[in-house]
């Protein structure tokens, strides 16, 4: 069965393409178009389809739209109220939801729009998370909203879900947390991040007042009362300075929604029986802070989170529902990738000055060992928004000032922390908590005695969000770790994505270089070639 799934509704467009049981590609718009997350969240954009997204991965599998079997398209506007509160062009929305058949045979010729299957929104999050693991599991999705809902609780068993409880709206967990981002002078949709970074700088002295506002029920469900965020801290424009009540202000949201979270998590452990694993997926579930807290504090054996936890994955999340089958999900690396011929061929039509060494892996050790900054560009893309080693700037963690070179060369915020890798056998010596990691969905307590020996990993709060890197699954990251380690006596390397503020992460050799040539960067190893910054701008 050949599924083509697509996420196109409310923002981060993608496409993925599932063929008898097996994932063949997934990939956000955005990589193709460059504009970040695809579009903006407003109803007037719902209509915008991943067409190039969808395009490619056709393409990758040898498919025409006349072959597809179906395509899942992650939002049932048969399920959609009246009104949504707050949003009074809502039906625009539903409108175009209701004509994407049409919209997508004229984007995709030769397909028959009766083959277009609509899957409910949080159903298609679910599946992204309880479809990829081996066992059963219990699942929960949180994010903004889907048609009626912004949260499902449910269990899947054979490939089947159970739906156990879901949240009507407008009470939203995530709907609190774009509204607090919106507040604080951030682009909704998009920089939640940034808010639960801020949160570590500030003291939850509202909590109390959060306790009463934002509440679980007792029956799965949770009420968010109206919120008067001006009381509390002013709203803050973009550029304006950020004081010590926003970071108390989001300190107070952030920990009132992990106790919530945890709530949640605990009823839909008995509602689902007692299973042993928790899937969980929707915006909401790429805060690593939550997710490192129920894992540590929750009733479950394992939290596994689905990496493209955002809306991007209800493309995956929907082809899988139409098919009804554990797909392990095996990794990330999902996008576009291109060999080692056509990397020299973009090279040499820079005429950009470049090696082959014998390892480059080795090579961008040595300068990392020596304090430099490495774009690494290897293999596929990523599929989600977390840079994994395909698609990485790479950086020294012992040096104190990393930190703020790393948010300079991507014009970031200082606050930012930046993330470290590391292989998996050394992890248990630096870290504490959730093991293996290999999506950085959790943060890490840093052991004492390395923190000031990795300064750049280590946020204010003493927490790094750690990938685990696995020698069978990423030979050529753990060799450059492996490597690193030997010239430097540490087994940490800084890992942030390959990307500038603003703009989506690099997907093709031709971006890479791009990048390579506008910021300070001193090695660009990408493929099996090396381009050194002396080398190449030299005078």
């Amino acid at each position: 069965m050949r599924v083509l799934g697509i996420n196109a509704i409310f923002h981060d467009p993608a496409a993925a393409l599932v063929v008898d049981g097996q994932v063949v590609a997934a990939a956000e718009e955005e990589r193709f178009s460059r504009r970040k997350h695809g579009k903006r969240p407003v109803p007037f954009s719902a209509w915008e389809l991943p067409s190039l997204s969808a395009a490619w991965c056709l393409e990758a599998a040898g498919l025409t739209p006349g072959d597809l079997d179906a395509v899942a398209y992650s939002f049932d506007p048969a399920l959609c109220a009246d009104a949504v509160p707050g949003d009074p062009w809502d039906h625009l929305r539903v409108d175009y939801a209701r004509r994407a058949p049409q919209f997508l045979a004229t984007e995709l010729p030769g397909l028959d729009p009766s083959q277009v299957r609509f899957v409910p929104h949080h159903v298609a999050h679910a599946a992204s998370a309880g479809l990829s693991v081996a066992e059963d599991s219990a699942v929960l999705v949180l994010d903004g909203r889907g048609e009626a809902a912004s949260h499902l609780a449910g269990a899947y068993r054979g490939g089947s879900l159970d739906i156990l409880r879901q949240q009507a709206l407008p009470h939203s967990l995530g709907l609190l947390y774009e509204d607090l981002t919106r507040h604080l002078g951030f682009m909704h949709s998009s920089d939640e991040y940034k808010v639960m970074a801020l949160a570590s700088y500030g003291t939850p002295r509202h909590l109390g007042l959060f306790r009463d506002l934002v509440r679980a029920t007792g029956d799965g469900g949770f009420v968010v009362e109206r919120i008067d965020w001006s009381a509390m801290a002013k709203a803050r424009a973009a550029d304006a300075e950020m004081t010590a009540d926003h970071a108390d202000l989001a300190a107070s949201v952030q920990v009132r929604l992990e106790e919530v979270l945890l709530d949640l998590a605990r009823w839909t452990h008995e509602a689902s029986g007692g299973l042993s694993t928790l899937t969980m997926a929707g915006g909401t579930a790429l805060n690593c802070v939550a997710n490192a807290r129920i894992a540590a504090e929750g009733p479950f054996e394992r939290v596994w989170v689905q990496p493209a936890a955002g809306d991007s994955g209800t493309a995956l999340g929907a082809a899988l529902a139409l098919g009804e089958q554990n797909v392990p999900f095996t990794g990330a690396a999902l996008g576009r990738g291109w060999s080692d011929d056509e990397i020299e061929a973009e090279l040499k039509r820079a005429a950009l000055p470049y090696s082959r060494p014998a390892s480059i892996a080795d090579e961008a050790a040595r300068v990392l060992a020596g304090n430099g900054i490495v774009a690494w560009y290897q293999g596929r893309s990523e599929y989600g928004p977390r840079a994994l080693g395909h698609r990485s700037l790479l950086a020294h963690p012992g040096d104190s000032d990393t930190q703020t070179r790393m948010n300079d060369v991507k014009g970031r915020e200082q606050f930012r922390p930046i993330a470290p890798m590391v292989r998996a056998e050394r992890f248990a010596d630096i870290f504490d908590g959730v093991y293996p990691s290999p999506y950085m969905l959790f943060v890490h307590r840093v052991k004492p005695e390395w923190r000031d020996r990795i300064p750049a990993v280590v946020h204010v709060d003493g927490t790094a969000r750690v990938q685990t890197v696995h020698d069978e699954t990423e030979p050529l990251v753990a060799a450059m770790l492996a490597t690193f380690e030997r010239l430097t006596g540490l087994p940490v390397v800084v890992n942030t994505s390959l990307n500038t503020a603003g703009r989506p992460m690099v997907d093709t050799p031709r971006e890479a270089m791009e990048l390579f040539g506008s910021a300070p960067v001193d090695l660009l190893a990408i493929g099996p070639f090396a381009v050194h910054r002396g080398t190449a701008f030299a005078a």
